[in-house]
């Protein structure tokens, strides 16, 4: 088993028991003005969340909650038949305002310590790339962190999570196609049919997820193309 990378411990009286082992990363932005406010937000026993680690714009980290145990920062989440996230989770907080700051970008140094804890902890729990994934892929229509500018690319680069490189011409899909083919890939998407309001923001999830033009729900090309790529495991 690696040793973690250089850390302070501020720890947190939010976690508990994991109910099963840990096949996922999760990443999440903090939207709070500073990381010392969100450290001091993820331990205060009123607030009832917590994270495993939270990296600062500086690229500190600090860690609130033991990696054997169950963090509470995933809420109510899904992700391919599990619906305990926090269970099945390492968490990680990287300070930035999101929406309280227009969304501003994520600073080299910080994506730096992202990029050696999270291969840390990939290490150690054996976390498959397809696997590290954002707050919004497990929470959509609830969640966006970590939000429009995270580098994605730049981790997958660094062998961090998954990226997809080049995408072919697929066909047409109906809706029941592209229904199915968010289930498959993880979402709790019912195959109903009807382009309703939840599939919408299943949508919405996937493209912010892997940065493409559109982020609307509207299934065009491009989304339609990659998402059968990356379900028949060709992108």
């Amino acid at each position: 088993m690696r040793t973690q990378l250089e850390h302070v411990w501020c720890p947190s009286p939010n976690f508990g028991d994991r109910l099963r082992g840990v096949d996922i990363l999760l990443l999440h932005y903090t939207g709070m003005k500073s990381g010392a406010a969100a450290v001091n937000w993820l331990c205060a026993p009123e607030s009832g969340v917590s994270c495993h680690y939270l990296v600062d714009i500086d690229g500190s980290i600090t860690q609130m909650v033991s990696e054997d145990k169950r963090a509470w920062h995933a809420g109510k989440s899904y992700w391919q038949g599990n619906d305990d996230i926090n269970s099945a989770s390492v968490g990680i907080e990287i300070q930035n305002e999101g929406p309280l700051g227009a969304f501003p970008d994520f600073p080299d140094e910080q994506i730096e310590a992202v990029i050696a804890l999270s291969k840390d902890i990939i290490a150690r729990h054996n976390i498959p790339a397809k696997k590290v994934l954002a707050h919004s892929d497990v929470a959509p229509g609830r969640k966006v962190d970590p939000g429009p500018k995270f580098p994605w690319a730049k981790l997958a680069k660094a062998g961090i999570g998954y990226w997809p490189q080049d995408i072919s011409l697929g066909r047409e899909l109906s809706i029941k196609e592209i229904q199915r083919c968010l289930w498959t890939h993880g979402y709790d998407c019912p195959v109903s049919g009807e382009m309703d309001e939840e599939t919408v923001q299943f949508l919405k999830s996937f493209q912010l997820r892997y940065g493409l033009e559109r982020t609307d729900g509207v299934a065009d090309h491009a989304t339609q193309h990659l998402l059968q790529d990356i379900v028949k495991g060709k992108a």
